[in-house]
């Protein structure tokens, strides 16, 4: 019998997890078939309840429903619930269960493609949704010293460092700073100059988006001593990447946290270790790089 993976979000045509995904099935001979599965809010519960079918293996999760969907689901794992979102579903018999494994594909992006070793440094990054909480969640279990985090919403950037800050009550080994700082702060000039990583974990900047073509900060404010990190994989060079070069800063594309992030996916539905060579040749070969 033919297994089925879906992808649920909005505005999905464009993505490329359909392709690099299928080529990893079809390389290891698996009768497996990658679906975009476009759901309007509304339409959530029932398609995360198609997925005890017993021909779906699970699904991904990318914007907007990674937080909404954890109630949907019959089991989280422990890490994405400290989260607090979901990228990944397992269908097992009928039960479904939740992981994150974008914290994973962001540390390993960042340490094996950007050479950064995030102990003992510090970090801004410029959003507060799913992705930042993946990264957030991430660079404080890699030992980050300092992690400032902004959005435009300020209720989402209060809850996040709250979550944060709870996550580490009782672990006496861990001292970070952790603290919230707001678009119009006048010390945001200040933090960005003196971070040792810059994120972005926003939409700005995406290709076929309503933010296409801009940067989530001035190019005048980009810190020659940082490394950027833009979890944009499309376009290749984002607006951010590209004032970043200008700048003379390091720069990290999404390209491999996506990647990475996929290969962990496709390890929870198959019990099988992914081409990660083939899949990031494939999604490289997509974007015409």
């Amino acid at each position: 019998m033919t297994g089925f993976v879906g992808l649920i979000g909005r505005g999905l045509k464009h993505s490329i997890s359909p392709l690099f995904q299928q080529a990893a099935f079809d390389h290891l001979g698996l009768d497996i078939r990658y679906e975009v599965w476009e759901t309007g809010q509304s339409e959530l519960p029932a398609v995360v309840e198609g997925i005890r079918q017993p021909s779906k293996l699970g699904a991904n999760v990318t914007i907007p429903y990674k937080e909404a969907v954890l109630s949907l689901l019959d089991v989280v794992d422990r890490d994405a619930q400290r989260i607090g979102a979901v990228n990944t579903i397992v269908n097992r018999e009928g039960k479904l269960t939740g992981y994150n494994t974008d914290s994973t594909g962001f540390l390993k992006a960042l340490e094996q493609e950007g050479r950064f070793n995030p102990t003992g440094k510090s970090a801004l990054l410029l959003g507060a949704g799913g992705v930042a909480r993946a990264a957030s969640y991430a660079l404080l279990g890699a030992g980050i010293k300092s992690l400032v985090v902004t959005d435009i919403i300020t209720e989402k950037v209060n809850e996040l460092v709250s979550d944060l800050e709870r996550s580490l009550v009782g672990r006496r080994e861990l001292y970070p700073e952790i603290r919230a700082l707001y678009q119009d702060d006048p010390q945001l000039e200040d933090v960005v100059s003196g971070c040792d990583l810059l994120v972005n974990c926003t939409p700005m900047g995406m290709k076929h988006s309503a933010a296409e073509g801009q940067s989530p900060l001035k190019a005048s404010l980009i810190p020659k001593r940082a490394l950027v990190y833009d979890v944009v994989y499309n376009p290749i060079e984002t607006p951010l990447l590209a004032d970043a070069k200008r700048a003379g800063a390091s720069t990290l594309g999404g390209l491999a946290m996506l990647v990475y992030q996929g290969a962990v996916s496709f390890e929870l539905w198959t019990g099988r270790e992914a081409p990660v060579d083939i899949m990031m040749t494939v999604a490289r070969e997509a974007l015409g790089q």
